[in-house]
């Protein structure tokens, strides 16, 4: 199992990775600040060419077998120079404030006086050259000989002289910046853990719910604007999980009861084995139990995903089939069944096993509704329609909708559990389809059942008795 990432130390690392570039732009912005309150001088620019001319000259700086100091040009000092013709450069050598060889005769006259006072580092121009453009500067700077005072004049910017610059700047201010980088990280640290607190009080409400206490919900007096979307969320949650756990506990109350009844009248026919129809009415018992248990096994199937809707079903085989199966029901009981289809063949997508439990559910409807002696019809249409015609009493349009509630009948003295439409309702849907009833002419209910339109039929109209 990968180990879960600290949000304390992500919004730290962050915090201190967005100083870095803040700094940059913050020199950046300073840097044109101070060009800018120089009114726009020609020289303004050439400043940051200090530092990178300063190390041309420094790398040049030479002590010859003589013990003589002097300047010998690298090819970068003497590229420079070809390129800026008034570039004069000095070097002096602080024991004695003494010009090295090779420094430039007028920039030596200026500031030879200067040099001895060993200044670390000073700005200025030559008299009657215009301040607006030459600019000089004197600094301490080491060489390979040692330390020695360096100085420029006449130095011209170019865009490498940003980098330099700004890399001589982070080396002096290298300890400020690390300081301030460890205790912002420190503060920021202290400021989000202390900022987290609300989320881990909401963490340690979790570790008190269960399914015994759904019903609890998340303070949110003390929570931050930021995270109240995701309590309210968790709340919203709670309500859902905790209206489908008390479903639940209902649903399973009312199958307990449920399954008492048809037990109860079958212990009661055990102990009245001598009745001529004992066996019949047995397997019929066991068979409303049978086909109760199968009903909510395969909704409990598919809702776990435990079985495939993706099988191609030929409906009219499925439905004939089931049709077929209930015609001695329906004789033994005074009614007739009739089998009524527009195509030899219409395909689907589901699960066989979901959609006969549809089709035996309406079936077993329609024929406790039919009056004795009538017929129900079974019904399909090219695309995809079942249609289950009885013409009993009918259904009222007050109650409608409430026919496929669980557990929902006319009356006490209705026969059937009341789960069969419910959970025909619950499989229809998971197949992408409808099911609703209309009113049949003359009298009577039509269940409807309608699939996706991903269907192919083929065939000829055909019209049987099963």
């Amino acid at each position: 199992m990968t180990k879960a990432s600290s949000l304390v130390v992500r919004v730290v690392c962050l915090l201190v990775a967005a100083q870095l570039p803040a700094f940059l732009l913050a020199w950046i912005f300073t840097q044109a600040t101070l060009r800018a309150g120089e009114r726009f001088q020609d020289g303004a620019l050439d400043e940051l060419a200090v530092v990178r001319t300063s190390r041309l000259v420094a790398d040049s700086v030479v002590k010859g077998v003589d013990g003589v100091l002097r300047i010998t040009p690298t090819p970068a000092l003497r590229a420079e120079t070809d390129d800026v013709p008034g570039l004069m450069i000095a070097v002096f050598d602080p024991a004695n404030g003494e010009p090295v060889a090779g420094s430039s005769p007028p920039l030596t006259e200026v500031l030879k006086g200067l040099a001895r006072a060993r200044p670390a580092h000073m700005h200025f121009a030559r008299t009657g050259d215009r301040k607006d453009q030459y600019s000089g500067h004197l600094s301490l700077g080491a060489t390979e000989a040692g330390l020695m005072q360096i100085a420029i004049y006449g130095q011209k910017f170019r865009w490498v002289d940003l980098y330099y610059s700004l890399a001589f700047d982070l080396s002096y201010l290298a300890a400020f910046l690390l300081a301030t980088i460890l205790t912002s990280a420190w503060i920021a640290w202290f400021a989000v853990r202390t900022g987290l607190k609300p989320l881990n009080n909401v963490a340690r409400q979790a570790e008190h719910i269960d399914l015994n206490s759904l019903d609890q919900r998340f303070r949110i007096e003390d929570v931050p604007t930021e995270i109240m979307p995701l309590v309210v969320a968790f709340n919203a949650a709670l309500a859902r999980l905790d209206a489908g756990a008390a479903k639940m506990r209902r649903f399973t109350a009312n199958i307990a009861h449920e399954l008492r009844t048809p037990l109860a009248i079958m212990r009661a026919r055990l102990e009245t084995s001598h009745e001529p129809t004992f066996t019949t009415d047995l397997k019929r018992d066991a068979s409303k139990l049978q086909t109760m248990v199968e009903q909510m096994l395969v909704a409990t199937r598919l809702s776990e995903r435990q079985t495939s809707l993706d099988q191609e079903v030929d409906l009219v085989e499925t439905v004939y089939a089931v049709t077929c199966d209930h015609l001695p029901l329906a004789v033994e009981s005074g009614r007739d069944i009739e089998f009524d289809c527009a195509a030899e063949s219409i395909v689907v997508r589901g699960n066989r096993r979901a959609i006969e439990c549809i089709v035996v559910n309406l079936i077993d409807n329609a024929l406790r509704a039919e009056p004795r002696g009538g017929t129900i019809v079974v019904r399909l249409s090219e695309d995809a329609i079942v249609e289950i015609v009885d013409h009993g009493e009918g259904v009222g349009a007050e109650v409608k909708d409430l026919v496929f509630e669980p557990f929902w009948r006319k009356n006490e003295a209705t026969p059937g559990t009341g789960l069969g439409l419910a959970i025909s309702k619950e499989l229809i849907e998971k197949h992408g389809g409808a099911i609703w009833v209309e009113d049949t002419p003359g009298g009577g209910a039509t269940f409807k059942l309608s699939f996706p339109q991903s269907t192919t039929s083929t065939g000829a109209e055909t019209h049987r008795n099963p």
